[in-house]
């Protein structure tokens, strides 16, 4: 059932309710997610004008939103999150957040901590039922082409938003090397807005990694999140270098700081 680098369950009962408590963690999302796109998103629509102002206080409502959902899974005694100085990320401004991405929950951290957190989101989740709503009026679909896609990005930065990114494009994988993609490198280069690289660590995240079974959790403890800030990465150092050198030097900064164990490899 395990993975083998991973112990044997040292409580069964209590994985079984870690298991039960996590589903119900999730229901309870997808149920607060109707709320927001039925109840509170429609007069929000009404009260703010333009959409753009919408969009400045409809981000934040969903930050708070998941600040309670991280509240429930930590009464529920699955889930601690451990960020190293929470204000840093509360006064972001028109920066972009690289972090890597080791399960479901990453973003719901990430967002939970940014108020004015801003993301490219994939292209299924315009078509999930529940969620569709919320990703369609406050976030960048990728969906769009490049170009819609980088311009976008900006426009978001030069009104302050924080935009996150997970280079990776999809959970890290349990094995294997992680591939980091350049579009973070490129939306720094084109906006001039510095790099936030941010490494989530903590427990092991299994039953919420790529490919996972819906019936696994940590087989010894609850999961934690612990999230660390690396130093901003500035830009405008690689402006003199050709665009691909330039886009390379940038990437391969952030993989150090995201995967150090694979630095020189």
């Amino acid at each position: 059932m395990f993975p083998p680098d991973l112990p044997p369950v040292s409580n069964w009962a209590l994985y079984v309710y870690r298991v039960i408590a996590k589903w119900l963690s999730f229901f309870l999302f997808g149920l607060a997610s109707l709320i927001l796109v039925i109840i509170v998103f429609p007069p929000m629509l009404l009260f703010f004008h333009p959409r753009e102002r919408f969009k400045k206080y409809g981000r934040r409502f969903v930050s708070s939103s998941m600040r309670g959902f991280v509240a429930i899974m930590h009464f529920l005694r699955i889930v601690n999150l451990e960020a190293d100085n929470r204000e840093n990320y509360r006064h972001l401004s028109s920066k972009i957040l690289v972090a890597n991405h080791p399960s479901l929950l990453d973003v719901i951290m990430l967002l939970s901590l940014i108020p004015n957190a801003d993301c490219i989101v994939n292209t299924y989740l315009n078509h999930n039922v529940i969620l569709r709503g919320v990703v369609r009026s406050l976030y960048i679909l990728n969906s769009l082409d490049i170009e819609s896609i980088f311009q976008a990005c900006t426009e978001s930065l030069k009104q302050g938003n924080c935009l996150v990114i997970f280079p990776e494009g999809t959970r890290t994988p349990r094995h294997g090397k992680a591939i980091i993609r350049k579009g973070a490198a490129r939306v720094a280069l084109a906006s001039g807005c510095n790099i936030v690289p941010v490494h989530i660590g903590g427990t092991d995240k299994y039953g919420l990694g790529k490919k996972d079974p819906w019936l696994g959790f940590n087989p010894r403890e609850r999961y934690v999140y612990r999230i660390s800030m690396g130093q901003e990465i500035n830009p405008g150092k690689c402006r003199d270098l050709p665009a691909p050198k330039a886009v390379r030097a940038l990437t391969k900064e952030i993989e150090a700081f995201l995967f150090p164990a694979k630095e020189g490899v």
